[in-house]
């Protein structure tokens, strides 16, 4: 099973990932590790990405997970997944891939955001992030208000 960690920048996908993986032995793969030099240039810019960038970088995570379940492994990978087409492309087995959402309201995230140390996202991008959502109706909801251990007991007990 693949578990795909979505919500928007500064909700907290790589830290629940991480933790989540190590929790459930699975592999981790952060979706920021897979954008080409480009997408980070205009995101440090403060420049949204469109769908056409995005659309290489969703395939090389598609396929991460692809080839994953093929060899048998677990894996969870943290991707932002903002719109219902991009978890299409990243939804290879629906059966084996599931999704988690991590909701905040815009004030909570960018409050977190401006404490943030050395990522290459603009904290100007967040408006553009949540206008871009389509918040999911087939993923578990988990509110980033809580300690990050409360939320991976969140979805350790509610991942079925």
């Amino acid at each position: 099973m693949f578990i795909i960690i979505m919500g928007v920048s500064g909700s907290g996908k790589t830290t629940i990932g991480k933790a989540l993986a190590k929790s459930l032995g699975y592999s981790f793969y952060d979706g920021d590790d897979f954008h080409p030099p480009a997408n980070v240039a205009k995101m440090a810019k403060g420049i949204p990405l469109t769908d056409e960038d995005r659309a290489g970088w969703l395939q090389e995570m598609a396929a991460v997970i692809a080839k994953g379940l093929v060899r048998g492994e677990d894996g969870v990978i943290a991707c932002s997944a903002l719109k219902e087409k991009y978890r299409e492309v990243l939804r290879v087995d629906p059966r084996q891939v599931r999704l988690v959402y991590l909701k905040g309201s815009y004030e909570t995230i960018k409050t977190r955001m401006k404490k943030r140390q050395g990522h290459f996202m603009n904290a100007a991008l967040l408006q553009s992030q949540y206008e871009t959502l389509e918040e999911p109706g087939d993923a578990l909801v988990v509110d980033v208000s809580q300690t990050p251990e409360e939320i991976v007991q969140n979805i350790l007990l509610n991942l079925s």
